[in-house]
């Protein structure tokens, strides 16, 4: 059991440090889906440890996570959108307000959209997971971001002290 999940984590640390050494500044938008599927793949495999799940949860509740983090992929693509054309908006001499009342409801259509995908999905674990694995649940998904940021803030740093070794 030790080697398989001593496997899954290197395969996950491959997986996502090959998704950000691949990065080609020419095509970013998939760069950043590479990313952020290693990071649902790592996730995945932490949440299944994590909450000990059984093959037939794992059967139920991943194609259920997958399907409702790329319907939230899409809408953060979508509020990404208005947020740029919200912007343009207010670059004007003279915004319509109107045009801004409008942008700011379709903004806030959107994160209750997102919202909504969120409850649905803790409604759907709620049905499939016992109660001891959504109180887990809800402390892997706390530690699970907190180390994420973490190590995103590291990369930042460490990133960060690559272009000043460069420009000397």
């Amino acid at each position: 059991m030790k080697v398989k999940r001593i496997f899954s984590y290197g395969l996950c640390f491959l997986l996502l440090s090959g998704g950000l050494l691949v990065a080609n500044p020419d095509d970013e938008f998939q760069n950043r889906r590479r990313i952020r599927d290693n990071i649902n793949t790592l996730r995945i495999l932490k949440m299944t440890q994590a909450l000990d799940l059984t093959e037939e949860q794992v059967a139920k509740i991943f194609p259920a996570l997958n399907r409702i983090e790329k319907e939230k992929m899409e809408i953060n693509k979508e509020i990404g959108q208005k947020v740029k054309e919200l912007r343009l908006i207010l670059e004007k001499e003279n915004p319509e307000e109107q045009e801004i009342k409008d942008m700011i409801e379709e903004l806030k259509r959107l994160r209750n959209l997102l919202e909504s995908k969120d409850k649905e999905f803790a409604s759907f674990l709620e049905e499939n997971l016992t109660l001891v694995q959504q109180a887990k649940f809800i402390l892997f998904s706390i530690d699970f971001i907190r180390v994420l940021r973490e190590k995103i803030d590291r990369a930042k740093i460490l990133q960060e002290r690559l272009r000043r070794k460069d420009k000397r």
